[in-house]
């Protein structure tokens, strides 16, 4: 009898995990790859289950993409310092908590990945669209048909489901996905 929810949520998964566009994410492996080969910086940020999958995805570029011999990834989640984000929630609102790290390092041509599930997080939106006022790429991983941050982003990857739990599986799923591929590139010199 319990079984039967089990099998629908590896259902609801599998059918989430059909929907990854490959070439959008294979466009999110290039303009990570592009900061990487211009020394630019990758940021990545999100709320809740989607900071988690921001630190973990951080740590994967930072250290699993690492090829002996090769410059390195850099790579930051704006998830991570504790301190620092009370500090703006409490100041400045939550709201800003994103844009006010920005402000001290985003620079013209660095990489914003924003996570999350509804793409409606007043944040996250507004995260996207300080990161496009500086010239960056903004990169979104969505799920719930992508939201409000869909319309912002310059490259998306969206999967049109309603389950948070099957949404951020899905994310961190191309987060491995993304990072394995990322360092392959290093290896080659490039896609194959």
């Amino acid at each position: 009898m319990g079984t039967e929810s089990i099998e629908r949520y590896f259902q609801g998964l599998k059918e989430a995990i059909g929907q990854v566009p490959l070439d959008r994410v294979e466009r999110v492996v290039g303009h990570i790859y592009r900061a990487y080969r211009e020394g630019k910086q990758v940021f990545i940020l999100g709320n809740g289950g989607s900071a988690s999958t921001a630190s973990h995805f951080c740590c994967d570029l930072g250290k699993g993409a690492v090829v002996d011999g090769k410059p390195r990834l850099r790579v930051m989640s704006l998830n991570d310092n504790m301190a620092l984000l009370s500090a703006y929630a409490n100041d400045c609102g939550y709201e800003s908590i994103f844009v006010e790290q920005m402000k001290n390092l985003v620079q013209e041509g660095d990489v914003v990945i924003c996570i999350t599930a509804s793409g409606n997080s007043p944040n996250v939106v507004r995260a996207i669209e300080f990161a496009n006022s500086a010239g960056t790429t903004t990169i979104g991983l969505l799920g719930f048909g992508g939201g409000k941050a869909k319309e912002l982003v310059t490259e998306h990857v969206t999967i049109d489901n309603r389950n948070y739990g099957q949404v951020e599986d899905v994310h961190m799923f191309l987060a491995h996905c993304v990072s394995q591929c990322f360092r392959e590139w290093i290896t080659n010199g490039g896609p194959r």
